[in-house]
């Protein structure tokens, strides 16, 4: 697959972009600089991600995983001290938190508890659109990852309209008690109404099998004022291998808690670990 821009051309030009929009904020501490770098920021995702979506992999790669100046390493601390910037500048954070008991753990069609999962996680979002979180679950043991795993994101969301929303951030998957299938993520998504599509991509995945990429469509609608459904389609492309995942989610509230009966299948139904028409049921408190 071809370079969008030579690796030496997009590191000049991210870090002519991060000199002069980033280091600049920092050192005048301008809550109008920062709110500016955001906006555009956030254009500059969804326009990339609608009219050249086919390459944006290749354009994450070179800006994000493979710059030599700019290492993923230097990404995240960028994003966490922007975040802790935002509070400073914002003066505004909303924190929220989420505790889940499920009868089983699917992600992306991969069964990882095989049985039931209790899961946790917190928020905290700023108004100018930036977030931070970790989430965590109980996995099965079939890979001696110590039957933890702790993911820690941070992102930046924001909408061109009242119908029309868009989502970009990093998250990194932890397995705390067997780091060697740590792996790390650039995502992004956009939203039109109830329909969204979006993609995450890795040039490291899981247990170091190589490149990985993720492209998804999620469709949401209310059945009446308690019902909700919603329909989801995953593809996955990747070294170590190409299938689908594909879900539906029925959906209501009651008594104060969450609880969803989702049906889940995927193209490697006859696969160890992969979901073949199982049916999961998870009951979740927002706190």
């Amino acid at each position: 697959m071809g370079h969008i821009f030579p690796n030496w051309c997009a590191s000049a030009y991210l870090r002519r972009f991060l000199r002069t929009n980033i280091w600049q904020k920092i050192e005048t501490k301008s809550k109008t600089t920062l709110l500016f770098v955001q906006s555009n920021v956030g254009m500059l995702v969804a326009k990339t991600y609608v009219k050249y979506k086919k390459m944006i992999r290749v354009f994450l790669l070179n800006n994000f995983y493979v710059l030599g100046d700019v290492p993923m390493k230097a990404l995240k601390t960028a994003i966490f001290a922007a975040t802790m910037m935002s509070g400073a500048t914002a003066m505004a954070a909303e924190v929220s938190g989420n505790v889940a008991i499920g009868s089983d753990y699917f992600f992306r069609g991969f069964d990882q508890s095989l049985g039931e999962a209790l899961s946790g996680g917190f928020d905290v979002g700023f108004e100018n659109g930036l977030y931070a979180g970790v989430w965590g679950s109980s996995v099965d043991d079939f890979t001696s990852t110590g039957g933890l795993e702790l993911d820690y994101y941070a992102g930046y969301g924001g909408s061109f309209s009242d119908s029309i929303s868009y989502d970009i951030g990093y998250i990194m998957y932890g397995y705390p008690n067997d780091t060697q299938w740590d792996f790390e993520e650039v995502y992004g998504s956009i939203s039109v109404s109830d329909f969204t599509v979006g993609f995450a991509t890795s040039s490291d995945w899981y247990g170091s099998s190589g490149d990985y990429d993720y492209f998804y469509g999620d469709y949401g609608m209310a059945l009446n004022d308690d019902f909700s459904l919603g329909f989801h389609y995953g593809a996955t492309r990747a070294d170590a291998g190409d299938y689908e995942d594909y879900s539906v989610s029925l959906s209501t509230e009651a008594v104060g808690l969450g609880f969803d009966l989702s049906w889940i299948s995927t193209s490697e139904s006859d696969t160890a670990y992969f979901a073949d028409n199982e049916f999961v049921l998870t009951i979740s408190k927002s706190l």
